[in-house]
């Protein structure tokens, strides 16, 4: 439903681009998640399909029309929520609704059904005549759901739609998106949530500084992943621990315990006893492959980004 090859952007006096020949696809009913650090061009890719950049080199297509033809025909098959709360603090939910519904070429009968089913998606009904600015952080998230839903997009934006909500609005955002995509729309989500994604994305993309990583099923990535043991051991301390290890792979200390990721025909059998050799009894130990957190560090580097 979406292809996008050979993307490419580079902000008007910024050292090197915000997106580097990106290449993507998203299928009708699939839900992509979109992941990387802060700054890794996460927000510039959302913002061309939103139609807020224009297209320096690459293309962009829409069941194989250009994207800059649907925006003139069509507008309304791309629908955003963004990471901030877009809509109007002194009106009501249900102004709100008519507002945007109004903004989206709907009108007359076709307007107010819209506007209902979507208040009745969200669940915002008891909320109808509240203002906006009155709402908690779980409803104005679900508010900016409703909004983007009210022209029955085909491609559905979600940017970081559980920031700040509660563990009960974020569970019904959850549930909310997969039942848009059994419904047969196409849906790119982004958090920073790892949990979020495992749970919800049929498949993931990772990004840094502009450029594509991984674009894979959640399996695949796994698969990928180093080989991993995390211990814990009385009599030997943690830094003398990750020393004694380093000869099956690379250390990492987090407290008292050491996370190994082994080098590729390192044994951990031999690992563990090679602390009960040297003395040390064993408290912890898990041996697996990276979980997505940690697929996600080692491909971006664990340095902070502005």
């Amino acid at each position: 439903m979406l292809n996008i090859q050979n993307l490419s952007f580079q902000y008007a006096g910024a050292v090197r681009p915000a997106l580097d020949d990106i290449s993507l696809s998203v299928a009708r009913g699939e839900i992509l998640g979109l992941l990387g650090p802060n700054g890794a061009g996460k927000t510039t890719l959302i913002s061309h399909l939103a139609g807020r950049l224009t297209i320096q080199r690459g293309t962009i297509d829409i069941d194989g029309m250009a994207l800059e033809a649907l925006r003139r025909t069509a507008p309304t098959r791309i629908a955003l929520a963004p990471q901030d709360h877009a809509f109007y603090p002194m009106l009501s939910v249900r102004e709100n609704l008519k507002v945007f519904a109004a903004a989206s070429r709907l009108s007359g009968m076709r307007l107010r059904e819209r506007c209902e089913a979507c208040m009745a998606f969200a669940q915002l009904e008891r909320f109808a005549h509240t203002r906006g600015e009155q709402l908690s952080g779980g409803l104005k998230r679900r508010l900016n759901l409703a909004i983007a839903l009210l022209p029955e997009p085909d491609l559905i934006l979600l940017d970081e739609p559980t920031v700040g909500v509660d563990p009960q609005s974020r569970a019904f955002i959850l549930d909310a998106v997969r039942s848009l995509a059994r419904a047969g729309a196409a849906v790119i989500y982004t958090s920073h949530y790892m949990d979020e994604i495992e749970a919800i994305a049929d498949r993931i993309a990772i990004i840094d500084h502009g450029r594509l990583l991984r674009d894979a099923t959640l399996s695949q990535l796994l698969a990928e992943g180093a080989r991993t043991l995390r211990v814990s051991a009385d009599g030997v301390a943690p830094h003398a621990l990750a020393t004694l290890l380093a000869p099956w792979g690379t250390t990492a200390v987090d407290g008292i315990t050491v996370t190994l990721a082994l080098n590729a025909n390192a044994n951990p059998v031999q690992a563990l006893a090679a602390i009960e050799a040297h003395g040390g009894t064993l408290t912890r130990a898990h041996y697996g492959h990276d979980n997505l957190e940690q697929l996600f560090m080692r491909l971006t580097e664990r340095s902070l980004r502005d």
